[in-house]
């Protein structure tokens, strides 16, 4: 089957949605320069909220609009000059009523970015009650033992908590399409659970920012779109970079493509594994649906939770996969020496073998002149050709791959049985070498929508929308095998120099 177009890179991903220059209207926001704390842009909505006309908002000391306890409390942050972002409760003075107000703070050189949203009820949880929430999510997590456990338990939680029709977890894979691996949702939304969507939906850019912020919030897809004033930071002289703000706006889309999807208001959660996006938790509502600043400080914290989680788990499972290939390798070592005989040791068929360390289905080694193999593996003239493939291609360092024929078009012949090779040179000039193979793994990608759909220009070819249908579609893949992890390339080197010194003695004994 065709190659799928990689939008994520050619064109999705060179977008600079950071610099969009807008925010959503939900909220408000203010640039201060931090020496000395005077307004130097504003959204335009700020003149509704500081009753000013928005050309006389800039370059108005920030403290005229606030209480000398809180102002005073602003400076007293903005001194430790905090790496990460800050939640600050304020009161403005408007026309004068103290307004209560959340207020985000985030410290950018010599700028303070203000994010202010009006204190809203909303609710009438006590922190005690959040945090007893908190508690039962996080025991139902601990007591959860595999991936599957885990993303049942959040999907269910995070729905209960937040509200939202539908909740989604998605884990992204080498190339960024992410697979949905739980999900729980009102009858009215579309089912996603099992299906891939191609990288484009979120590029690379997007996936980024969310290194820098645990969540996004979409309450309102039909919002009014607030332009910062003035256009220019006169202290950057260009658009201000609003990667850490929730209020950014979103592009046009984006917000198409929540319509396609039918749903008003969304809100992505990030699960973060070794400092790298892993995957995302999607939330989805059919109406407007507005999370104040408080509400989501605990997703944030859940986030936190959640990755903490995954990653105990992922790191458990290799840790276990790592000791028994030591074990195995311990075993062959042994197994090596007691024969005096590289071939007797790692092909031996009544006890640790080389295909059990690396998961392999069948091995060729070419030794001294001398082929043998163990368990399933090409016939004779394959095995010769792909003798001749390694010593054209000259490879004297561990090579692996989970999609040989790309590299060897005759290895199509035996796909079945050898999709995936993991090459050990144990001495290249002598044309010596240890070859594991994988059989193909026939895998069938059930995408949400046609991934080559994934935008559609105008007839221009400047602009362009996302895919209006998200309905099944399905991608058979072959020539693939399960493909070789990094442990395993680590074990590989280690058994790679035992072999070259062990061969190496023998011939000098």
């Amino acid at each position: 089957m065709a190659e799928i177009k990689n939008y994520d890179s050619e064109f999705c991903g060179s977008i600079p949605i950071h610099h969009i220059n807008r925010i959503q209207d939900h909220g408000y926001l203010v640039v201060l320069d931090l020496q000395n704390f005077t307004m130097i842009q504003v959204s335009e909505n700020c003149s509704e909220l500081l009753n000013l006309e928005l050309k006389d908002c800039i370059g108005k000391p920030f403290a005229n609009f606030c209480s000398k306890p809180d102002f005073e409390k602003l400076q007293h942050i903005a001194a430790k000059k905090p790496k990460d972002k800050v939640h600050l409760t304020l009161f403005i003075n408007k026309n004068g009523v103290q307004l209560s107000v959340l207020c985000l703070l985030h410290f950018v050189d010599d700028l303070v970015i203000i994010e202010i949203e009006q204190h809203t009820k909303g609710t009438d949880r006590t922190f005690f009650d959040v945090f007893q929430e908190v508690k039962q999510f996080t025991s139902l997590l601990d007591h959860a033992h595999n991936l599957a456990e885990v993303a049942e338990v959040t999907v269910h939680e995070l729905r209960r908590i937040s509200g939202f029709d539908g909740v989604l977890m998605y884990q992204f894979d080498e190339n960024w399409n992410g697979t949905v691996i739980a999900e729980e949702k009102d009858h009215r939304l579309e089912a996603y659970l099992g299906q891939t969507f191609p990288a484009s939906d979120i590029p690379k850019q997007a996936r980024q920012l969310y290194l820098k912020n645990p969540y996004r919030l979409i309450p309102n897809r039909d919002y009014i779109p607030v332009a910062l004033y003035p256009i220019l930071n006169p202290v950057k002289n260009s658009f201000i970079d609003l990667s850490h703000c929730n209020l950014r706006g979103v592009p046009g889309v984006h917000l198409e493509y929540m319509k396609n999807m039918g749903i008003m208001a969304s809100m992505s959660i990030r699960i973060i594994k070794d400092e790298q996006l892993w995957g995302l938790i999607s939330c989805h509502h059919m109406t407007k649906l507005y999370l104040d600043q408080e509400i989501c400080s605990i997703f944030e914290w859940l986030s936190t939770v959640i990755s903490n989680r995954i990653s105990i788990l992922i790191d458990q499972k290799k840790s276990v996969h790592i000791a028994q290939m030591h074990f195995d390798r311990s075993a062959l070592i042994d197994q090596i020496y007691a024969k005096n005989d590289i071939i007797g040791g790692l092909f031996r068929e009544d006890d640790t073998n080389v295909l059990d360390m690396f998961d392999a289905g069948g091995a060729i080694i070419y030794l001294n002149g001398n082929i043998e193999t163990i368990g399933q593996v090409p016939k004779s003239n394959s095995i010769e050709d792909i003798h001749l493939w390694l010593q054209g291609k000259n490879i004297t360092r561990i090579h692996s791959t989970s999609y040989f024929t790309a590299d060897f078009d005759d290895a199509s012949v035996f796909s079945n049985i050898g999709s995936g090779v993991l090459v050990i040179p144990i001495d290249n000039d002598k044309g010596d070498y240890l070859v594991c193979l994988r059989p193909e793994v026939v895998e069938t990608i059930n995408w949400g929508g046609d991934p080559d759909q994934a935008i559609k220009f105008d007839a221009d070819g400047k602009n362009y929308h996302p895919r209006n249908s998200f309905k099944l579609w399905k991608q058979e893949i072959r020539n693939h095998s399960k493909p070789w992890k990094n442990e395993e390339l680590e074990l590989a080197e280690t058994l790679r120099s035992f072999l070259f010194e062990f061969r190496t003695k023998q011939l000098y004994i």
